[in-house]
């Protein structure tokens, strides 16, 4: 273990094994080693790291757990130090009169929503991962979810939030108050920001209290496009479930290879819907959704308890991981269209599947429109791993011609930067660019993210 001089006393590695550890994420962007990884315990210990950094012409890059999927945690080089805020993970606070909570950087999503359901209340932000993601690293990406759909995402619960800037000062953006009309919102401009501007090392969030009553439905479709426009019908019908999750046939055949759950294997497409609140809405709204999908073919089964509605939610959190039992990469994109639009897009998917010979596998938040594409690749084949991002800018055209986006959640990092024009204009890029500009004006904090 080496210290380099100047920022002694703070949890620091040069060593070979650690470097290789701090390398990658969970994206397809290349591995990289780091100057060094630092894990600082508190803010004074963040400041101290930064202006070090600084002095030396370093660069820095925050991370979280590093479970993001399009490079943004990936090293810029040998002139990086990772900022690790895996041990910044104290839950400081919790005022129930004002349905708060302060939390540090390194707090696991999935701890934290286990903390507040003893005492009543819920975070509703609730990645795939977030048995190991951070709320830090969720920030910095602004991450959604399953539950966004009724909820919103990340950024609808970020009260304030604490952040050391390059130059070692500290500033706080937010207010405890759910009004604030005081000048430029900063709080929001630090949330999504992958790590580019600052150090996030405290957030305030908002809770809820828990719902009453929650009730899981399974709805097993034979048509891709009846499963789609069930979607659409359920949203216009004026009932927004807290969750209204997408699996098509191949993404359920993988979870079944991988981790067999009895999810019926020949369905062209399911869907799992939850609907919270009052037991008697709930309970209306449940019926009436049951029948929209009944008139379009779908087989609909209520989860009989919690064990059934968990046996679910681990099918559907097992997806990611049970595709590597297809192919030894994945590419994985997360396109988000209107909601009226997902028919069209699982069509334009399935034809791209056709036409280029690859498989796709789709799934994912079906009620706000946010669907994870990925295609899947042998890497080692680079013919077919040639085609394979070239399918990415084709999935990117259909998305943006229905009026759609290129990232719903994942954000941009490295992976996404090539195609961050296709989205965003000039102007808008430049104005983007000068913010990062007077936020970071040596380029110190996590370079070659977002912008090329």
């Amino acid at each position: 273990m080496k210290t380099p001089s100047g920022i002694s006393g703070i949890h620091i590695s040069t060593d070979r094994e650690d470097l290789i550890c701090y390398s990658f994420d969970a994206s397809i962007a290349e591995p990289a080693l780091p100057h060094a990884v630092a894990w600082p315990k508190n803010t004074d210990e963040a400041v101290r790291i930064i202006k070090y950094a600084t002095e030396n012409n370093l660069h820095v890059l925050p991370r979280g757990a590093g479970t993001g999927m399009a490079g943004a945690s990936v090293p810029s080089g040998t002139e990086c130090i990772v900022v690790s805020l895996e041990k910044m993970r104290k839950i400081l606070d919790v005022d129930t009169k004002n349905m708060t909570a302060v939390v540090e950087p390194g707090v696991v999503n999935g701890r934290l929503q286990k903390d507040l359901e003893y005492l009543g209340y819920f975070y509703p932000p609730d990645p795939a991962s977030l048995n190991i993601c951070t709320i830090g690293g969720n920030v910095a990406t602004n991450a959604g979810g399953p539950r966004a759909l009724k909820y919103g995402v990340t950024r609808d619960y970020v009260m304030g939030i604490e952040v050391v800037l390059p130059d070692g000062s500290i500033i706080n953006a937010g207010s405890k108050t759910r009004k604030h009309v005081v000048g430029y919102d900063l709080k929001d401009l630090l949330i999504g920001s992958e790590g580019t501007l600052a150090i996030t090392t405290k957030i305030m969030l908002r809770l809820l209290p828990l719902p009453e009553d929650v009730i899981t439905l399974l709805v097993i479709f034979k048509d891709l496009e009846s499963s789609g426009l069930a979607v659409s019908k359920i949203i216009s019908s004026k009932i927004i479930p807290r969750t209204l999750e997408f699996m098509d046939r191949s993404s359920i055949e993988a979870v079944e290879n991988y981790k067999p759950t009895g999810l019926p294997e020949n369905a062209e497409a399911l869907l799992l819907i939850e609907l919270d609140g009052y037991p008697l809405t709930v309970k209306k709204e449940a019926e009436k959704v049951v029948d929209i999908c009944n008139r379009l073919e779908g087989e609909a089964i209520i989860a009989e308890d919690d064990i059934a509605r968990e046996q679910l939610w681990e099918a559907r959190r097992s997806i990611s991981p049970a595709l590597y039992q297809i192919k030894s990469a994945k590419i994985n994109e997360d396109i988000v269209v209107p909601r009226d639009k997902i028919p069209s897009i699982l069509v334009s998917l399935r034809k791209i599947s056709e036409d280029t010979g690859l498989k796709i596998v789709s799934f994912g938040h079906a009620g706000d429109g946010n669907i994870h594409v990925n295609i899947m690749a042998d890497k080692d084949d680079k013919e077919e791993y040639a085609k394979a991002l070239n399918a990415v800018k084709k999935i990117f055209e259909h998305t943006l011609k229905l009026g759609g986006s290129i990232s719903g959640e994942h954000g941009i990092g490295t992976v996404k930067a090539p195609y961050i024009s296709m989205e965003i204009k000039e102007r808008e890029l430049q104005l983007m660019k000068g913010i990062k500009g007077l936020f970071d004006p040596k380029g110190t904090m996590n370079p070659g993210k977002i912008f090329i």
